[in-house]
């Protein structure tokens, strides 16, 4: 089972974006005309070259998570702009404490406080998130994601009595 979730941009994510694209047109402005003086036939390859690099920029803050659940084994990817695919999280279900929604009684002060954690939602505020903790690489762990009703029911096949819907 496979499902693909779109991150919402944050204010940082707009910040950085804005950033980017005031630089280019300072660029634009101030630097090429500069270098227009000097080396006339570089400026067009300079701005070519930062208004490219601008595009890269802006472009890796298109972030997708895809959740693929397989005999209870989950394998979280970071899809960044659609072209470059990151390995975020890899876990057998077996090893999980719980799994919960973030809007339940489960979801106590001590869960939260756990320092290690892994976003791969669309946004905290949405309805639909769950939870899941372990101890992964040696050390307690928080995965917030999106699940399925199928994955769900995939791993309550494995484990029934940590599986609160």
């Amino acid at each position: 089972m496979e499902k693909i979730v779109t991150r919402r941009k944050t204010g940082v994510d707009y910040l950085i974006i804005g950033a980017v694209i005031v630089g280019i047109i300072a660029m634009f402005l101030f630097v090429i005309p500069v270098l227009a003086q000097y080396l006339q036939g570089v400026s067009l390859i300079a701005f070519m070259g930062v208004a490219y690099l601008g595009f890269r920029i802006i472009s890796t803050r298109n972030i997708e998570y895809e959740y693929a659940v397989t005999n209870g084994d989950i394998d979280i990817d970071k899809i960044i702009s659609q072209r470059k695919r990151k390995k975020v999280f890899s876990a057998s279900c077996k090893d999980f404490d719980i799994i919960a929604p973030v809007k339940s009684e489960q979801y106590t002060q001590q869960i939260r406080d756990i320092k290690k954690s892994f976003l791969c939602v669309t946004r905290m505020s949405a309805d639909d998130i769950y939870f899941f903790t372990l101890n992964y690489k040696g050390e307690k762990t928080v995965v917030y994601f999106q699940p399925t009703e199928k994955m769900l029911n995939n791993f309550k096949a494995f484990i029934p009595r940590k599986v609160y819907l």
